[in-house]
C-alpha cells in the first residue's frame, strides 16, 4: 500500500509546481510595486488600498455582477432543454439529439467568439436581420460593440438561445439518475407535466443545478477572454464592458503593473469564495 503513495509523488509535485506555487507567488507579489521585470519595491497593503478606491475596478465589479445575475437567468433554457430531451420516448431520437448537442463542443471557442463578433459588425448578420424586419436603417446601423450603451446588452445576448452544452449534459445525467418508480408514482397520482417538472424533476436535480451555478459564477468572475476578443483590453468605449479579470490582465501585461494585477486577482479569488458560499446556501440540497 505504501507503493501507491510513491506513485502519487510525481502528481503531487507537478500540481504543486504548476497550480499552487504560482498562486502563492501571486499572493507574495501583491505586496510589491512590481512591473513584472525590474521594479520590485515592497509597499505592503498599498495595492489593496488602491484597489479599494479604484473607480475603474469598482465599475468592473458592477459589470461582472450584472453578468452573473443575467447568466443565472440564462441557465433556465438549459434546464428546459434537458427536461425536454429526458422526456423523449424514442431512444434513437434521444441519442441523435445528444450527438447534436455534443458536436458544437468541437468548435474552438475562438472561432465561436469571432463569429459573434462578425454578427455584431455594423454590416453584420444581426443588423441585416433587423434591417430585413425594418427595425434598423442600414445607412446608419447600430454599432453594437462600439456604443457604450449597447456593449453590455450585446455581451449578455451573445450565445442566444443560451443552451450550454455542458450544462445540458450535467442536468440530463441528473435526470436519468432519478428512479423510474418516482415517475410511475407521479403518473398514478395524476400529476400534470408542469407539476412533475416543478415538484419532482427540479428538486431532484438541484445538485446539478447548483453545480452549474457555481461553475457559471466562477467562470464569469474569472473570465475575460470573451470581452478581450470582442472589444480589446480597454473594455470597449469608455471601458463600458470592463470586468475585473480583464482589468487584471491589462494591468499585468499592458501597463506593467504586475503587483497591482496580483492584488486584483486575490480580491477576485475572495469574492468567488463568498459567492460560491452564497450559491450553496441558496441552492441547498435536502438529503
Amino acid at each position: 500500500s505504501k507503493q501507491i503513495y510513491f506513485l502519487l509523488i510525481p502528481t503531487v509535485i507537478l500540481v504543486g509546481l504548476f497550480n499552487y506555487y504560482p498562486a502563492v507567488v501571486g499572493v507574495y507579489q501583491s505586496f510589491f510595486d512590481w512591473d513584472g521585470r525590474g521594479i520590485h519595491d515592497f509597499i505592503g497593503f498599498g495595492n489593496y488600498l488602491e484597489a479599494l478606491g479604484d473607480p475603474v475596478l469598482s465599475h468592473a465589479f458592477l459589470v461582472v455582477l450584472i453578468l452573473v445575475v443575467t447568466n443565472i437567468i440564462k441557465l433556465s433554457p438549459a434546464i428546459i432543454v434537458a427536461v425536454a430531451l429526458f422526456r423523449l420516448k424514442n431512444a434513437r431520437v434521444k441519442y441523435w439529439y445528444r450527438v447534436m448537442f455534443v458536436v458544437p463542443m468541437i468548435v474552438p471557442q475562438m472561432v465561436y467568439l469571432l463569429l459573434w463578433k462578425f454578427f455584431y459588425y455594423p454590416t453584420g448578420g444581426i443588423n441585416r436581420l433587423l434591417a430585413a424586419m425594418h427595425l434598423v436603417d442600414m445607412s446608419n446601423p447600430p454599432a453594437w460593440l462600439g456604443d457604450p450603451q449597447l456593449i453590455l446588452p450585446s455581451i449578455i445576448f451573445l450565445g442566444f438561445p443560451w443552451v450550454g452544452v455542458v450544462s445540458v449534459l450535467i442536468l440530463l445525467a441528473g435526470l436519468e439518475a432519478i428512479p423510474t418508480s418516482v415517475f410511475e408514482a407521479a403518473t398514478i397520482d395524476g400529476a400534470s407535466s408542469f407539476r412533475r417538472f416543478w415538484n419532482i424533476e427540479i428538486p431532484l436535480i438541484m445538485s446539478q443545478i447548483r453545480l452549474n451555478m457555481i461553475l457559471m459564477i466562477i467562470g464569469t468572475l474569472r473570465g475575460y477572454a470573451m470581452i478581450l476578443i470582442l472589444v480589446g483590453d480597454g473594455g470597449g468605449p469608455g471601458g463600458a464592458a470592463m470586468v475585473p479579470g480583464l482589468y487584471m490582465f491589462k494591468n499585468g501585461f499592458s501597463v506593467a503593473r504586475a503587483g497591482y494585477a496580483c492584488a486584483v486577482g486575490l480580491i477576485i479569488f475572495f469574492i468567488i469564495l463568498i459567492l460560491t458560499f452564497i450559491s450553496n446556501k441558496l441552492a441547498r440540497v435536502e438529503k
